[in-house]
């Protein structure tokens, strides 16, 4: 079961690096998954991800305060308006899709805003 969770995590951390770059992927849930995994597999890889510089920061906030510090709004909500808005003018063809992909990007921004703003000590 432990070597099953360690892979689950580490694929679940990859998906949400690769949801950095890629809106329509969902980079917290996906990293909450892999400490998830992690606490109860591997002490080592817990610890390893909680001290990251870069995500470790970001899983501490998110469970300590249930909140998104506010430059990860604004370059989160960016990113999804900028690529659903150019996949839809110059990528999509179909009205369904193009609406499709603006009810995405409604949710999204939904459910970022709906978390409380971290604000700086």
């Amino acid at each position: 079961m432990k070597v099953a969770l360690i892979i689950l995590g580490t694929i679940s951390l990859a998906l949400g690096i690769v949801g950095i770059f890629v809106p329509l992927l969902p980079t917290t849930p996906l990293v909450l998954l892999a400490a998830w995994c992690y606490v109860r597999s591997s002490a080592r890889l817990y610890r390893w991800l909680i001290e990251h510089p870069y995500i470790g920061s970001y899983i501490r906030n998110f469970y300590e305060h249930r909140a998104i510090p506010r430059h990860v709004k604004v370059v989160s909500i960016t990113l999804i308006w900028l690529t659903i808005g150019f996949s839809s003018i110059v990528v999509v063809e179909s009205w369904a899709l193009r609406i499709t992909l603006l009810f995405i990007a409604i949710a999204v921004t939904w459910h970022i805003l709906s978390y409380a703003t971290l604000r700086k000590r």
